[in-house]
């Protein structure tokens, strides 16, 4: 059946090349995301207030959505402070210090133990736990910011979450929409997770080193540096030792209670951004004394503050990009054709329907549509359209169903679920004080290298 397009689908097609486009020229994209909201509330209600409305709706629909995120980033940033005030920061890092010695053990080791912490509890958990304790020690060895969220970022939301080998909740909806196994799925899946972390991950090293080397990306952070190392003389050396044991400690419990109730995405975030609400408590009581009580809520509201700071302009493009989903529906109204699937499922499958069936063909189409459907921003609502649209080029070639499925899964995470998106790789730039902005412009080049070799890579295993 071929998909009914309307004027929303195009409108949408052309805001979003522009946003990239403003993307690419470093130019702010607010005012195009409001535009584009503005006109699709337009065309579909032909309301004049109904589109001025939508405008408030969308806004508020983003922010819902993205509270969650901005609770965990604004409640680590808050216990951070009082790490960094207290000296318990300097004395937690130490060890690392002595390993992490220069800006490529830096990039490697944070981007290795991010994936491996990522695999089983998924990535914005896994940036809370290691942000705060490795971005320190990484700044010091000489690694940007803007280095140290770039491997976090790659390692935990590109390979871990596109493979999703542990928790396999990305294989199951992709398996079960191509009507095939989750073992089929993964065991496809692992020479094209393989190909595409490799080729990434080395082509963004060797980018950021050569950028560094030209000095395009500043490594000394003196500011920075300066606001993590500042402390106060507020508690003894012993006092600071314990608590630079306790506090691992107490995190390590999440891990291992993590595990144990099988927790996940929301939950296994809220576990984590509790302990660090309860460890901000304590410390600032012991810290501050009498003043405990007063300065628990300064640090809270210094975190908050960052928070929405980071989040401010992501705002707009999140509430643009939420329309080509599910979004749609809720913030303007029900105006899509009876048989759509949202405007960026409806893409993909149009295109899907509008090309001829070889397997090159095919590699190339499955890439597109999970590229196109991971520019929601959550890199999982699309991938249940690549799982069904792998099965009917599979069937019609003759084979390769699994592997076809597994590249549409790994396209629309790497693109969705938080390398390309800006506002999916907030967890990421703001626990490293970075502009999201800035991570996805420097992530565009690595991950469209390692799309397109992995793309070649599919068409030899179908």
């Amino acid at each position: 059946m071929e998909m009914e397009l309307t004027a929303l689908h195009w409108i949408y097609v052309v805001f979003i090349a522009l946003i990239i486009g403003f993307m690419v020229k470093r130019r702010d994209t607010t005012l195009i995301c409001i535009i584009g909201i503005f006109l699709l509330a337009l065309v579909a209600t032909g309301s004049l207030a109904s589109s001025i409305s939508g405008i408030f709706n969308s806004f508020i629909f983003a922010i819902t959505e993205l509270m969650s995120t901005i609770l965990i980033i604004s409640i680590i940033v808050a216990m951070s402070t009082v790490l960094t005030k207290s000296g318990i920061n300097d004395v937690m890092i130490a060890p690392f210090a002595k390993f992490i010695k220069n800006p490529t053990l830096a990039f490697w080791v944070i981007g290795i133990v991010m994936m491996v912490i990522s695999c089983f509890f998924w990535p914005s958990p896994a940036v809370a736990l290691l942000g705060a304790v490795l971005l320190p020690v990484a700044l010091r060895a000489g690694l940007p910011a803007l280095g140290v969220a770039l491997a976090m970022n790659l390692f935990g939301h590109g390979i871990a979450l596109s493979g999703d080998f542990i928790i396999q909740a990305a294989p199951k909806l992709t398996g079960d929409a191509a009507s095939i196994p989750v073992g089929d799925v993964i065991a496809a899946s692992i020479p094209l997770v393989i190909t595409m972390g490799v080729v990434t991950t080395l082509s963004a090293f060797i980018l950021l080193k050569r950028d560094m080397k030209l000095g395009r990306i500043k490594a000394d952070n003196e500011g920075f540096v300066q606001d993590q190392t500042m402390s106060e003389n507020l508690l003894t050396l012993g006092q600071k030792k314990f608590f630079a044991v306790f506090i691992p400690i107490a995190f390590l419990l999440d891990v291992v209670a993590l595990s144990i109730l099988k927790l996940q995405g929301g939950d296994a975030t809220a576990l984590v951004g509790g302990t660090a609400v309860f460890i901000l408590l304590i410390l600032s009581l012991v810290a501050h004394k009498q003043q405990g009580l007063e300065k628990s809520t300064a640090y809270l509201i210094q975190g908050f503050q960052f928070g929405f700071k980071v989040f401010g302009p992501v705002i707009p493009i999140a509430a643009f990009f939420y329309l080509g989903d599910s979004g749609f529906n809720q913030i303007i109204g029900d105006y899509l054709p009876k048989t759509s699937l949202g405007i960026v499922n409806d893409l993909g499958a149009a295109l899907a329907a509008s090309v001829p069936l070889t397997k090159e063909i095919a590699a190339v189409t499955l890439t597109g549509i999970g590229a196109i459907t991971g520019l929601d921003g959550s890199g999982f609502s699309g991938i249940s359209l690549a799982g069904s649209v792998a099965k009917l080029f599979g069937t019609a070639i003759g084979g390769g169903t699994a592997t076809l499925t597994a590249l549409g899964q790994i396209t629309a995470i790497w693109v969705g679920g938080g390398t390309l998106i800006p506002w999916a790789l907030i967890p990421a730039a703001a626990i490293c004080n970075v502009s999201p902005f800035e991570l996805a412009r420097r992530n565009l080049l690595p991950v469209t290298i390692g799309l397109a070799v992995t793309t070649i890579v599919a068409m030899f295993l179908i």
